[in-house]
């Protein structure tokens, strides 16, 4: 399931204030879902969401890129605030070029990285330049 086949009541229909789309969302109506840059490339799709526990936020969309059939994959977090969701045509947009995604610090589903780890989340928001929320 993802946006475009979801089911409507899983979606909220309040007033939106800060962006597109409903104010509310299931979680399995945005997994799956294509993550496209603004040359419209295919940069992969939307695998996992990261959510800090303390604050109850979305901090990470995991995205997955490369690979045939699930082989030979590799794993992004990338910023949620460095996403943006594009309601005409389902899908989310990333502001980097294909190339800037395929040298970006990424991983395999075996071997996930700390993402708790300030360090870390330093150097992911850097990349992609967008600012860690402050714990």
């Amino acid at each position: 399931m993802n946006y475009e086949t979801t089911d409507t009541t899983l979606m909220q229909t309040a007033e939106i204030i800060d962006g597109p789309g409903p104010a509310f969302m299931s979680a399995t109506s945005l997994i799956g879902e294509d993550v496209y840059n603004l040359q419209d490339e295919d940069l992969g799709d939307v695998k996992e969401f990261m959510i800090d526990m303390r604050t109850g936020k979305v901090i990470y969309a995991v995205l997955s890129f490369g690979g045939f059939l699930g082989m030979g994959e590799k794993l992004f977090a990338v910023p949620w605030s460095a996403l943006t969701l594009d309601t005409v045509n389902k899908r989310f947009t990333l502001d980097v070029s294909k190339d800037r995604l395929e040298s970006a610090p990424g991983f395999d589903a075996d071997n996930w990285p700390d993402m708790a780890n300030p360090e870390w989340a330093r150097g992911i928001h850097s990349y992609y330049g967008t600012t860690a929320s402050p714990y």
